[in-house]
């Protein structure tokens, strides 16, 4: 036992004297940038009369905080049930858990392997028989028990810091796939919010369709009628039966697009096309979220999922960078038996059996043919990848915001310019009709007010759902608020 604690002693010894070479890793500076836009913002965007929940101005926030769950911003219970169902039964989601614990048992793994010395206890009864003819007949032959037991200790001495620059790259990697999991989460929620979305614009535009379709159809039930006393061409009528038949024409595509967007919403909250159960939720009945926080952009790079993911593969590629730089050093192993060997079960233990050994071993590579620095020379290559690559999520990231803060803004204006189209144009259709049925235009007047009145209808419910969904890719691409809830790492 004395031997085990001296061994011991060395090894904590040896610990506490090695270095580590390498680059020490530290997180890249924020971007410089005070803003997203070249153009500076309006702190809100334009109110719209006559549009409901989907008409109010939305005020920007400079450094506020996201919260968590920002969907409920909208309102909606039967969107807060999607939001609860695919959080609990994504596949993707649940993939992306079992890979973090993955990563968390291989850093396990690492640490054990790499850290600590490895003890492993072998036990040895064998039967053999010895031949007196194999040293000259000096003895008798003989058959006979030997019974090993013995305690074997093998530690490689991390002298220039190679097997804790491992562990880091393995710790790194646990971090990689935490933010891959916060991605999934922030991808899940967002892709709920906006299928759910186009799922209620399309039923409200394929209602504002049948209506038109029901309009289209009365109109062409009273021309008939004056067509029969007189009052009409022939032409006129098949004129109407022509938009009529063209206003059906348009419903089909519509409603392949909402089925197959309600297949992809049963789909993200895990459950089959033929087995969900999806609430109904009307277009009309979402709030818009007046208050939208924008975050600063020196706070994004460590709000964004994916920026941090890639500073997480980035810390990895330094510390193999390490890992190589070491290999280019001396590796000392130790190794040490401790035991007791007898040829019957009773002399085991006896001071008489015990046998121990310790030694060390010194491996310094001498020639690879280059391979050892060539192997260097491409993990450094490999971090300048990395590095690359992490500049280029974080410079997509400052896109992705720049872009929906300017299409927020400009959404409000469409939406007035598509609600005044809409008004004036059934203003328009109810004064045409008025007018053709006192002779004063013809019917292709009445045609043509009938289609600008469609076309407005269906852009105005399109120009609505704009800001809703835009709304929500406002908040994935601030982060989502992740930070703000209680996470277990």
């Amino acid at each position: 036992m004395s031997l085990l604690k001296q061994l011991i002693v060395l090894v904590t010894s040896c610990a506490l004297v090695s270095c580590a070479v390498g680059p020490d890793f530290h997180s890249p500076s924020p971007p410089a940038a005070h803003s997203y836009t070249k153009k500076q913002l309006p702190k809100k965007t334009t109110s719209i009369t006559n549009a409901g929940k989907s008409g109010k101005a939305q005020q920007f926030n400079i450094g506020q905080t996201i919260p968590a769950d920002w969907w409920t911003l909208y309102h909606s219970v039967p969107l807060n049930q999607l939001i609860t169902i695919g959080l609990a039964n994504s596949p993707n989601l649940a993939a992306a858990k079992a890979t973090l614990v993955q990563a968390k048992e291989n850093y396990n793994t690492q640490v054990g392997n790499l850290l600590f010395p490895a003890f492993n206890l072998t036990l040895n009864p064998q039967r053999q028989s010895f031949g007196g003819s194999t040293i000259n007949n000096a003895v008798p032959s003989s058959v006979f028990s030997l019974y090993n037991t013995t305690v074997n200790m093998t530690y490689t001495l991390d002298a220039f810091g190679g097997s804790r620059r491992q562990i880091e790259a393995a710790l790194a990697q646990v971090d990689d796939e935490y933010y891959q999991l916060q991605g999934a989460y922030l991808t899940l929620t967002s892709n709920i919010v906006t299928t759910a979305i186009a799922v209620a614009s399309l039923q409200a535009q394929i209602t504002a369709m049948k209506e038109l379709i029901q309009d289209n159809a009365r109109q062409l039930v009273i021309l008939k009628k004056q067509f029969e006393l007189g009052g009409v061409a022939q032409s006129d009528v098949l004129s109407q039966q022509t938009l009529l038949e063209q206003t059906r024409a348009l419903l089909p595509p519509l409603e392949i697009n909402l089925a197959q967007s309600q297949h992809t919403l049963a789909i993200l909250i895990g459950s089959s096309p033929s087995e969900s159960q999806l609430p109904d939720i009307h277009l009309n009945a979402l709030t818009l979220p007046g208050q939208l926080p924008v975050s600063l952009p020196s706070a994004l790079v460590r709000q964004r999922p994916d920026i941090q993911a890639s500073e997480a593969l980035l810390h990895q590629a330094s510390a193999q960078v390490g890992v190589a730089t070491a290999n280019l050093y001396p590796q000392i192993t130790l190794n040490a038996d401790y035991g007791y060997s007898a040829t019957s079960p009773n002399q085991m233990f006896r001071a008489s059996s015990n046998v121990w050994d310790y030694g060390a071993q010194l491996l310094q590579p001498i020639f690879h043919g280059g391979a050892l620095r060539a192997q260097k020379r491409a993990a450094i290559a490999a971090y300048d990848i990395a590095f690359a690559q992490y500049r280029q999520t974080v410079l997509q990231a400052f896109k992705n915001v720049a872009d929906v803060l300017r299409a927020l803004d400009e959404d409000a204006r469409e939406l007035k310019a598509q609600k005044r189209a809409e008004i004036a144009s059934r203003a328009t259709l109810q004064l045409t009709r008025e007018q053709f049925k006192l002779g004063a235009v013809t019917f292709i007047n009445v045609l043509n007010a009938e289609q600008q009145y469609q076309q407005t209808v269906i852009k105005r419910i399109q120009a609505q759902t704009a800001r809703y969904a835009d709304t929500a890719a406002l908040f994935q691409a601030l982060g989502g608020g992740w930070w703000n809830q209680v996470i277990v790492r």
